[in-house]
């Protein structure tokens, strides 16, 4: 994975020893200007070249009484929070290459925002060391943030184990699926945590089958690559809460033999992005010995056709026993997250968060950078809450009562999809899930543990052009919101 190294220091910006100084600063006209008087220079350089302080827009300039490094400003727009200071330095960090190590200031925000201009250069900094013959020119490799507030290690840490959880999913999700199929994404998964505190369990395709891992199975059939689910697991001692966390991994989705067609099946070496967010989620938690025992369950098979896989109007039984009738082979997500989201169940945690890649209704929903969440109003609200500190973008949709009946299938007890009928498929994707989620003891009225469904069908990949820190292609959508969720206050219900 690469991302810059991060450091904090007290010293003034100007005193570094970097290869190009990066300053973040407000519009210059506003009414509460900064006073520059300390840059001698700098006011008269910015207002030749016509720079606005728009958040996101960034200079390089010539500015030899301020400074003999090569410098460039970012814009933060007027009163910046932790979001905009965060995406300004992302922006900057991403879009200027070449310089080995660079320093980071934001002299006129609040103090304690360095950390956010900390994330930002972390997560603008990330590239993808991939296969192209020539080599683009290299983003920083070092970033050193300057600021006044007490330096926190604490803190620091949380960001570089948090920029590590995003780049890890950017990284599995980047790898063409041809050298990454349901063994070899179980593999790394072991290999991610190697050395944390974290036991791996991986069941093949005869542990599944002797367990009765119906909709992994099914789904894994078609390929010659066959299904795998991983559990791992971080349980430190006096863990007060247990958060499971269960993720969709299908390696490529061809849609099997409900086919997809040819421009829909490019890009679908991503549909396992939600088992590679709950791997990066649950990593992160062991890596800052967070008080929390964590739970990733990753649902991984191949979506293939051929003359074994399963058929349109095929029956599975998942692992509860529930039998599915599949009228849409390319619905194939939500069969095996069921018998993930049955499995966590089984060991009652307080709270079960599944990631999914699941359906194309949700871009028509929410469009590109919104992650739908559905679940319990309660559970909901805590993510929605950490959401919003993370900055990013998610909103929540209703499961609506009405619909349930549309799970039934006349010969099964459930159907996986709605034929010829595409209203509201996200909410029927979000219904058939909750039917799966198991209850908080073993007796028959007990109340059903609290859950929460994020579809990460839009926000999970970017297409147009980079913005902020967030680049062309995937986006590791919702890990820093589940690393805020599961590291929130363990006194409070909700934030």
């Amino acid at each position: 994975m690469s991302f810059p190294d991060l450091e904090y220091r007290t010293s003034p910006v100007r005193e570094s020893d970097a290869d190009l100084l990066l300053v973040a600063l407000p519009p210059l006209e506003a009414e509460d200007s900064p006073d520059l008087s300390d840059w001698p220079g700098l006011r008269d350089a910015l207002l030749a070249v016509g720079f606005t302080g728009a958040a996101g827009a960034w200079v390089r300039l010539y500015a030899p009484e301020a400074t003999r490094l090569p410098l460039a400003v970012v814009g933060t727009g007027t009163d910046p929070d932790a979001a905009a200071l965060r995406d300004a330095v992302g922006a900057a960090i991403r879009a200027l290459t070449g310089f080995a190590t660079v320093a980071v200031a934001a002299p006129y925000a609040d103090p304690a925002l360095w950390t956010a201009a900390a994330e930002g250069a972390a997560l603008g900094g990330y590239r993808f060391d991939g296969y192209k013959t020539e080599s683009p020119k290299p983003r920083a490799g070092r970033v050193v943030v300057h600021g006044t507030a007490e330096p926190d290690d604490a803190a620091l840490k949380l960001i570089v184990e948090t920029a590590a959880s995003v780049a890890l999913v950017k990284d599995l999700v980047n790898i063409p699926a041809e050298w990454l199929g349901p063994a070899d994404v179980a593999q790394r998964a072991a290999e991610s945590v190697s050395g944390l505190p974290v036991s791996v369990e991986i069941l093949d395709e005869e542990a599944l089958r002797e367990q009765g891992f119906g909709g992994i199975l099914g789904v894994g059939q078609g390929s010659d690559r066959p299904p795998r689910l991983v559990r791992l697991e971080y349980a430190p001692d006096g863990a007060t809460r247990h958060v499971a966390l269960v993720g969709k991994g299908i390696t490529f989705d061809t849609g099997g033999l409900s086919l997809k067609p040819a421009a829909s099946m490019v890009g679908m070496k991503y549909d396992m992005a939600g088992a590679a967010t709950v791997l990066a989620v649950l990593r992160a938690a062991a890596s800052v010995a967070a008080p929390v025992k964590v739970t990733a369950w990753l649902c991984l098979a191949d979506n293939m056709p051929s003359g074994r896989a399963t058929r349109p109007g095929d029956v599975l039984r998942l692992l509860d026993g529930t039998t599915v009738e599949v009228l849409n082979t390319d619905a194939e997500g939500r069969l095996v997250l069921a018998d993930g989201i049955v499995a966590a169940s089984r060991e009652h945690p307080d709270v079960i968060v599944d990631v999914a890649t699941l359906t194309g209704a949700i871009l028509i929903a929410l469009g590109t950078r919104h992650t739908g969440v559905m679940g319990d109003d309660e559970a909901v609200a805590a993510y929605l809450a950490a959401a919003a500190e993370a900055g990013e973008p998610a909103w929540q949709l209703p499961l609506p009562g009405h619909m349930v009946e549309e799970l039934d299938s006349p010969i099964a007890d459930l159907q996986n999809a709605k034929i010829g009928d595409p209203a509201g498929g996200s909410l029927f994707a979000g219904l058939f899930l909750r039917h799966f989620v198991g209850r908080t003891g073993d007796e028959e009225d007990a109340p059903r543990i609290p859950w929460v469904h994020l579809d990460i069908a839009g926000s999970g990949t970017h297409k147009g052009a980079p913005y902020g820190f967030t680049d062309k292609g995937p986006t590791a959508a919702s890990v820093r919101s589940l690393i805020r969720f599961v590291l929130a206050d363990l006194d409070e219900e909700a934030r």
